[in-house]
């Protein structure tokens, strides 16, 4: 190391794409935004090209995968109240992890009110409007 600095790491085309940990808005906007990406919309399904993440991938793990999934969902929650959300927002976000909880919860059909009601999608937004409203610097165009 000399006195300009640590020399910069080879390009890693991963490096770009893993969400920095910090606690600032445009890193949890970026973490929240990966873990919906994540569970909502991992691969489009050929033919009818509806994308479809992690949470409906868990519902074939009886009870095991809807608890991981209200975990990871929860997690959107546990973001937003770092952020300073209103404790409405983030009990409006907590309905919308329990109610995807309990309707995958239905034994052999719970993966399709999964496919269709995508609660990590609607905190997600929920978020997105906090932080535009809050903190504008964050906000990114989408390509």
């Amino acid at each position: 190391m000399d006195s300009t600095g640590p020399h910069p790491r080879p390009y890693h085309p991963m490096a770009d794409r893993i969400p920095s940990l910090g606690r600032d808005p445009q890193s949890v906007r970026k973490r929240v935004e990966a873990m919906e990406a994540l569970l909502e919309r991992m691969f489009m399904i050929p033919g009818i090209k509806r994308q479809v993440g992690l949470d409906v991938i868990l519902d074939a793990l009886p009870v095991a995968g809807d608890v991981i999934g209200a975990a990871l969902g929860g997690w959107l929650v546990w973001e937003a109240r770092n952020l300073g959300m209103s404790k409405w927002q983030m009990a409006r976000m907590m309905g919308n992890v329990g109610i995807d909880f309990l309707l995958g919860a239905i034994p052999f059909v719970g993966a399709i009110p999964d496919f269709l009601f995508r609660s990590n999608s609607r905190n997600l937004k929920i978020i997105r409007r906090h932080l535009d409203k809050h903190h504008p610097s964050t906000v990114t165009l989408e390509r």
